[in-house]
């Protein structure tokens, strides 16, 4: 296990690293000039000119990279061209929200998405098979953006039972909670959607393997028969489609965050971009490949606890 998870670990340097060189090209071949950005389009030539020399742009590509790399290993992201606030400043306020909502959308997708698959799957042809079949085809579907417009009308403004739009802070644990549901919600019930459909096709094909009818031949309850025998065999897959998407709601729940007004990743991404901050959103996409990294490596460490015979492939 210990040479598993360090040969994976010594993976990850050189992906980071070409994830890192990538970055670094995209943001400097990207249209406009940075110090232009920073400074508006009125800006004279000088000033444009000595701020571009304070920042390092008029310096030979490979020095920049050098420099890239080493503030990097030193912990230094850079500050934001337009607030002049150290980048990591702004990420540290919103990644707490960005984790907190992609966490609990994939609690409720696992939670609801793994026991409807396994009941569809057992209950095949039927009338529960049709219906978790066509409630999993609408949840495909539909738009986050609109389902999220969907559960404001119906469970804020006519039940009032949440806020429509609110992030309290996380000092105010009950209040930060509350207003979590409606956003965790509207991704989790999206995330069900393809859990639902792909543990359903897992389970159809181990339904009907050998040890599952001798499993049940030999007289063990039928739970145990699922639990144990048929949905462990059939983890793997699942777990790689919890990886995608874990990866994919840290940097793609940004309509949802419009939706409901919380603070994120996403969101913040999307800011630098308009206002063309050229190091938030390197410093952003640093951060974003660093979680891919670590959820990739933690995927393939739930692969060899579900089948220790991965760790051997």
């Amino acid at each position: 296990m210990f040479r598993h998870v360090l040969r994976r670990l010594l993976l990850a340097i050189p992906t980071l690293f070409v994830v890192l060189t990538i970055i670094f090209v995209i943001v400097r071949v990207a249209p406009g000039d940075p110090a232009t950005a920073a400074l508006g389009d009125y800006a004279s030539k000088e000033a444009v000119d000595a701020l571009r020399t304070r920042m390092g742009l008029d310096e030979p590509l490979w020095r920049q990279y050098l420099t890239f790399l080493t503030d990097l290993l030193r912990g230094d992201l850079g500050n934001s061209l337009i607030t002049g606030k150290p980048a990591w400043e702004q990420i540290q306020f919103v990644l707490p929200y960005t984790l907190e909502l992609t966490f609990a959308a994939i609690l409720i997708g696992l939670s609801l998405g793994v026991p409807l698959g396994v009941l569809t799957a057992v209950r095949r042809n039927s009338l529960t098979d049709y219906a978790g079949r066509i409630l999993s085809l609408i949840g495909l579907s539909v738009p986050a953006f609109y389902l999220g417009i969907l559960l404001i009308y119906t469970f804020a403004v006519l039940l009032d039972l949440f806020p429509a739009v609110s992030s309290p802070p996380f000092s105010e644990l009950p209040g930060n909670l509350h207003a979590l549901v409606l956003p965790a919600f509207t991704l989790g019930l999206i995330e069900t959607a393809y859990i639902t459909r792909m543990t359903r096709s897992v389970m159809l094909g181990i339904l009907s393997d050998d040890y599952v009818r001798t499993a049940r031949a030999k007289g063990l309850v039928e739970r145990t028969v699922l639990v144990r025998h048929a949905l462990r065999a059939g983890l793997i897959p699942i777990v790689s489609l919890i990886g995608i998407f874990a990866i994919s709601l840290i940097g793609s729940s940004v309509l949802t965050e419009e939706v409901f007004a919380r603070p994120g990743l996403g969101k913040l991404m999307v800011g630098a971009t308009k206002q063309r901050d050229y190091t938030l959103l390197q410093s952003i996409m640093v951060i974003y490949a660093f979680f891919i990294i670590l959820i990739n490596i933690a995927t393939d460490l739930i692969y060899t606890m579900v089948d220790p015979r991965v760790r051997h492939g």
